[in-house]
């Protein structure tokens, strides 16, 4: 057999090879697309109280969620992007390793709420009630944290962290 066709062989039977690799076992990658994730619209949030639900890993895009509880909701892994969430209420909701960009948390309720790892980059925090809130590891603005630093105390009822210690405000 010609040096070409062996070559050629070789070549094909190696692509064959990883192209079942990829299809048989599945990668982490895979587990935790967003197809498994419940993502919601305008036509689908019509729900005023979503206290207490498992709103693991929910994705929601641009929709108005002006005054909607989350109170005690399991919110872990969480999205919300360019969401209007002014005057909502997360009492004591799990937002561990959420994400809220570019949405409005003007006067929310975060009372005794875990915050932690929580991405709250370009959102408007202005006059929300952080009371109780762990943010420990939480990414925010520094002008963020300085708002927030005015009226932060008291310390998370589930996770013990401090409220000030946890945001990084100054003595």
């Amino acid at each position: 057999m010609p040096p070409v066709k062996v070559w050629q062989r070789l070549l094909k039977g190696m692509v064959l090879a990883i192209a079942i690799a990829l299809v048989a076992v599945p990668t982490s990658a895979w587990a935790a697309s967003s197809a498994a994730i419940r993502a919601f619209d305008d036509a689908e949030v019509t729900r005023q109280d979503y206290s207490g639900q498992s709103l693991i890993q929910a994705e929601f895009a641009s929709v108005r969620l002006k005054g909607v509880s989350f109170r005690e909701a399991d919110l872990r892994g969480a999205v919300f992007n360019g969401v209007d969430l002014r005057g909502a209420d997360f009492e004591g909701a799990d937002f561990t390793d959420g994400i809220a960009y570019v949405s409005d948390l003007r006067n929310v309720n975060f009372r005794n709420a875990n915050l932690t790892s929580a991405m709250l980059l370009q959102s408007e925090l202005q006059g929300s009630d952080v009371t109780g809130a762990d943010f420990s590891f939480a990414v925010l603005s520094k002008q963020q944290i300085t708002a927030l630093c005015t009226t932060a105390s008291g310390t998370n009822p589930k996770t013990g962290a401090d409220t000030r210690e946890s945001l990084g405000c100054p003595d």
